[in-house]
């Protein structure tokens, strides 16, 4: 049998706390190991504990959850923990500087508990999760502040069909509307995002994304009318 995801629930109000022991202990494939109410204890129980998945609130005492991220999950961290961002507040802010602390996921508190399993799962698999009111807009614009568009070079690691396969990436496809765009499976669709991310050296599909848009792969210019249904990987 599979081990449990281990999670560590980090969060200010005691009642979200227990709120979200109970429902994700409930599942036979996860585990609560520990749960904290700031970011400071959130860092050294991670430490101690070994969680797969981190489930972080932002607004907490003390050091924040943007911050606690950043020592879990930011670049340079030797041995980065997976953190799943969940807030109250649907704020762009919140979610350029979670996932530039290094974040592999952002999820509201109002979301249905299934979606907060299946962002756990998700994320604990090693791919990135966006919540549904995360669209292409937001992302375009974390990406076009993080830094200037700089054309990715001809000669390039990628391959032109992972080029393709990148930019519906982008674009905010999923494997399986990847896999009806270019006329192939799901399973190669994953096979070519994990060598995109092995090429690029990058973490998940969120940096994937980012680097499509900071190299100008893609324009950052939002959509007449933006995406409202989830794009979570299938």
């Amino acid at each position: 049998m599979t081990a449990p995801v281990r999670v560590l629930v980090c969060d200010d109000q005691a009642l979200i706390r227990t709120g979200f022991t109970t429902i994700i202990d409930a599942q036979p494939d996860l585990e609560v190991v520990g749960e904290c109410g700031d970011g400071r204890t959130a860092v050294h129980l991670a430490g101690r504990l070994r969680p797969d998945v981190v489930v972080m609130d932002v607004r907490m005492p003390g050091l924040d959850g943007i911050e606690a991220t950043r020592l879990l999950a930011g670049a340079g961290v030797p041995d980065p923990v997976k953190v799943l961002v969940v807030t109250t507040f649907n704020l762009d802010e919140y979610v350029y500087e979670a996932l530039r602390a290094g974040a592999s996921g952002f999820l509201l508190k109002d979301a249905p508990p299934a979606q907060l399993l299946d962002g756990i799962r998700t994320v604990a698999a090693g791919s990135a999760l966006l919540a549904p009111e995360v669209t292409r807009r937001l992302v375009g614009r974390y990406a076009s502040r993080v830094a200037p568009p700089e054309p990715a070079p001809a000669d390039g690691p990628l391959t032109p069909r992972e080029l393709d396969v990148l930019r519906l990436l982008a674009e905010g496809l999923s494997n399986a509307e990847i896999a009806a765009a270019l006329v192939i499976t799901r399973e190669t669709v994953k096979t070519y995002v994990s060598r995109i991310l092995t090429k690029l050296d990058l973490r998940d599909r969120v940096q994937a994304v980012v680097w499509a848009y900071q190299t100008g792969l893609v324009g950052v210019t939002p959509p007449a009318v933006a995406p409202t249904r989830s794009r979570m990987p299938r």
